[in-house]
C-alpha cells in the first residue's frame, strides 16, 4: 500500500498553473528526488503535500496514522540550548514528559511511561546529539543557545529536527544549502541508513546519485518517474529525446511528401481520390512534439594571459583576525595550471585562506609573494548582499567596468545567460541563480588568472551547475575551489587541500578516499581515548600505506570510467548521424560503411574497457576488504 498518493493535482500560484492534472505514488521507505528547471513548482508541490496550501484540483493522501516531517522555512531562534531545540521537536515525547510531571492517576502514568518506551523516549537526547554532531555541532555547540549561531547555522537546527523526528515520510527542501561538504557526505550515509520515505528537491547531483532510488521529473505541469538516480535519469530521459526526435523527422518526412502529393494532384480529376486518401492518411499521422527543450544554459569564463610561474607563493604565513591568527605556518605555492578544492569543515578557515590568496586579508607574519601581474576572481555567496537593489546587472557591470562600452558591458554579462531581458531587471527581481551568475560575471570581467570560488553553486540549479564544470574544463587559468557538492569538486579539482587543526596541508586522495577517512576519523573520535581499540600511530600508518596501494588501481578504474564516457559519447554522436536523411540523399555507401565499422568496433572498446573497470573495482574491493 502507498504511503502517499498524488492524483490528478492541479496548482496553482498567482493566476499561473503550476501543476495540471499531476500524479505520483511513494511507497514506504522510498527515497525519491524531485527535479525540475527554476520555477517549475518543486517547493510549492512540497507545501501543498504539507498541507500549507490548499490544491486546486486532484487529491493528496498521506496513508492514515505515518507521521511526516519537513524542514520548517523559517530558522528557529531562542535562548534554548541546540539539544533541547531538536529534541522539543517531537512534540509527542515533550507533551508526554510534560504530563507526566503532573498526572496523579497511576494508571495514566503507567500508560505515559509505556508510550515513552515505544517511540524510545530514553534515547532521545542520544539520537539527538548524534544528529547534531554529524551536521557539524560539536559537544559544545549543543549546549548553546540557538540566538548565538547566524541564519545557515541555524537552518542546520531545523535540518537536524527534522531528521531526529524520524518520520515515516520526509520532506527535504535543498538540505545542502546550508552544510559543508562534511555534513552533506554525512546526511547522504544517514539518508542511506533512514527507513522511512523522502521526497528531496535537490540540485545536489552526488546526493540525488547516492541517496535517492528514483526521479520524479516536473515538466510541463506533470510529474514521470524515472527509476535510479540521476545519471540513470539522465541516460534515460537522453535516449527518449533521441528517440521521439527521430520519430517525429519520420513522420515529418512522411508528411512532406504526402503533402506534396497532394498539392500536385489535387486539382487533377484522375487523381483525385488517391490525393483525398493521402489527405486521410496525414490526419491519422500521430502528432509527436518534438523535444521541448528550456534554452540550454551556458557559462564562459573569458581567457586570460599567459603568466610564468609562480603565480603565488606562501612562506610561513600565518592569517586572522584582530592579531589572532587562523592558519599558521603556511607554506604553499599556485601555478597556471592548478584546479584545488579546499576541503574541510565549516569554521575551519577555508573562506580565511581564501581571502588570503585573494589579496583581501594581508598575512599577520610570514611572506605572500603575488606575481605582480596576477588578476584574482573572487566569488563568494555574501557578495550578493553588497548589490544595489533597485540596479539593474547592466549598472551594476557597467560600473565595474567604467571604460568599456555598452556592447562589452552586456556580452560579459551574456557569458553567464544574462540576456536581454534579464540584464535590465533590476537586482531585487532576480532569483538566487541570477544572482549568482551575476556575481561570477563580475568576478570575471577582467580575465582573472586566478578564480577563487566560494560556494558558487548555492543557488544554481542542476543544468547551470553542469555548464559551470563545463566552462570550468574550459577554463585556461587556475582554480580556487570551495563547495559542499562532491560531484562539482570531483570533475572540477585536481588536488585537494585540508584545512583543519590550524593550518592547510595536501591531502593525498580522492574524494573516495576523504570520505573513508572522515569515517575513521568519525569511528575514532567516538572511542574512549584510553581504551585499547583507539587508532595508534601505526594503524593510522597502515592504513595510509593501504591507501597508497590502492591509489594506482582507482586510477585505473577512472580512466577506465573516463574512456567509457568518451565511447558512449562518440557511439551517439554517429547513431544520431545514421538517423540523419541528409546522410543517404547526399552522403556515400562507403560514408555510411565506415560509421556502422566504427560502432562495431566502439562495442568492442567499450567491452574492453568495461571489463578493465570492473577488474580495477574488484581489485580495490578486494584490498578494502583486507584492509
Amino acid at each position: 500500500m502507498s504511503l502517499l498518493v498524488i492524483s490528478d493535482l492541479t496548482l496553482r500560484i498567482a493566476g499561473r498553473t503550476l501543476l495540471d492534472g499531476a500524479s505520483l505514488s511513494v511507497d514506504p521507505g522510498r527515497k525519491i528526488g524531485l527535479v525540475g528547471r527554476n520555477g517549475a513548482g518543486k517547493s510549492t508541490l512540497l507545501a501543498a503535500i504539507a498541507g500549507d496550501i490548499a490544491p486546486d484540483g486532484g487529491t493528496i493522501t498521506l496513508s492514515s496514522r505515518a507521521r511526516m516531517a519537513r524542514i520548517r522555512q523559517e530558522a528557529p531562534s531562542g535562548d534554548a540550548n541546540l539539544l533541547d531545540t531538536v529534541l522539543a521537536g517531537d512534540l509527542e515525547r515533550t507533551t508526554l514528559l510534560a504530563e507526566s510531571e503532573r498526572t496523579t492517576d497511576p494508571a495514566r502514568l503507567a500508560d505515559i511511561h509505556e508510550r515513552l518506551r515505544a517511540i524510545g523516549a530514553d534515547s532521545a537526547p542520544s539520537r539527538a546529539a548524534t544528529i547534531l554532531s554529524g551536521l557539524g555541532f560539536d559537544a559544545a555547540a549543543q549546549a548553546r543557545p540557538v540566538s548565538d549561531f547566524s541564519g545557515g547555522w541555524r537552518m542546520r537546527v531545523a535540518l537536524a529536527t527534522a531528521l531526529f523526528l524520524n518520520p515515516d515520510l520526509l520532506l527535504l527542501d535543498e538540505p545542502t544549502n546550508h552544510l559543508d561538504l562534511e555534513a552533506t557526505i554525512w546526511l547522504e550515509s544517514w539518508l542511506a541508513r533512514f527507513s522511512g520515505a523522502a521526497l528531496i528537491v535537490s540540485h545536489d547531483r552526488g546526493l540525488l546519485d547516492r541517496s535517492v532510488d528514483a526521479i520524479a521529473h516536473l515538466d510541463q505541469r506533470r510529474l514521470s518517474l524515472t527509476p535510479g538516480g540521476y545519471d540513470e535519469f539522465v541516460r534515460i530521459r537522453t535516449e527518449q529525446a533521441l528517440q521521439q526526435a527521430r520519430a517525429a523527422e519520420r513522420i515529418a518526412a512522411q508528411r512532406a511528401h504526402m503533402q506534396s502529393f497532394v498539392d500536385r494532384f489535387r486539382a487533377k480529376a484522375t487523381k483525385a481520390r488517391q490525393a483525398q486518401a493521402r489527405v486521410k492518411a496525414l490526419e491519422k499521422l500521430p502528432v509527436i512534439e518534438a523535444v521541448v527543450e528550456d534554452t540550454p544554459t551556458r557559462f564562459a569564463f573569458p581567457e586570460p594571459t599567459p603568466l610564468p610561474p609562480p603565480m603565488l607563493t606562501l612562506d610561513r604565513v600565518s592569517v586572522g583576525y584582530d592579531g589572532k591568527p587562523i592558519l599558521s605556518n603556511l607554506s604553499l605555492r599556485l601555478d597556471m595550471e592548478d584546479r584545488i578544492a579546499l576541503l574541510g569543515a565549516n569554521g575551519n578557515g577555508k573562506s580565511t585562506f581564501a581571502k588570503l590568496i585573494a589579496g583581501r586579508l594581508a598575512p599577520l607574519s610570514g611572506t605572500a609573494n603575488h606575481n605582480p601581474r596576477l588578476r584574482v576572481g573572487y566569488f563568494a555567496q555574501h557578495q550578493a548582499e553588497e548589490l544595489v537593489p533597485d540596479e539593474t546587472p547592466v549598472a551594476h557591470m557597467a560600473r565595474a567596468m567604467p571604460k568599456a562600452p555598452p556592447t562589452a558591458v552586456r556580452a560579459q554579462l551574456a557569458r553567464f545567460g544574462l540576456d536581454a531581458d534579464r540584464a535590465d531587471t533590476v537586482t531585487r527581481d532576480l532569483s538566487g541563480g541570477e544572482k549568482a551568475r551575476l556575481l561570477l560575471a563580475l568576478a570575471t570581467r577582467d580575465a582573472p588568472h586566478l578564480l577563487i570560488l566560494d560556494e558558487p553553486t548555492n543557488h544554481l540549479d542542476l543544468d547551470a551547475r553542469e555548464a559551470l564544470i563545463r566552462a570550468l574544463a574550459e577554463f585556461e587559468g587556475a582554480v580556487l575551489l570551495i563547495s559542499h557538492d562532491p560531484h562539482l569538486v570531483e570533475l572540477v579539482a585536481d588536488r585537494l587541500w585540508l584545512v583543519g587543526d590550524g593550518t592547510v596541508r595536501p591531502f593525498d586522495g580522492d574524494m573516495a578516499e576523504y570520505r573513508v577517512w572522515l569515517s575513521e576519523r568519525a569511528r575514532a573520535a567516538s572511542r574512549p581515548a584510553t581504551t585499547p581499540t583507539a587508532p595508534k600511530r601505526e594503524d593510522r600508518r597502515d592504513r595510509a600505506e593501504a591507501r597508497k596501494a590502492v591509489a594506482p588501481l582507482r586510477k585505473k578504474a577512472r580512466d577506465a570510467e573516463a574512456r567509457i564516457g568518451k565511447l558512449t559519447a562518440e557511439r551517439a554522436r554517429l547513431e544520431t548521424r545514421l538517423a540523419d536523411p541528409a546522410l543517404y540523399a547526399t552522403g556515400s555507401a562507403e560514408d555510411v560503411t565506415a560509421i556502422n565499422t566504427r560502432l562495431a568496433a566502439i562495442g568492442r572498446e567499450e567491452a574492453a574497457a568495461e571489463e578493465e573497470w570492473l577488474l580495477a573495482e574488484a581489485a580495490i574491493e578486494e584490498a578494502s576488504a583486507q584492509d
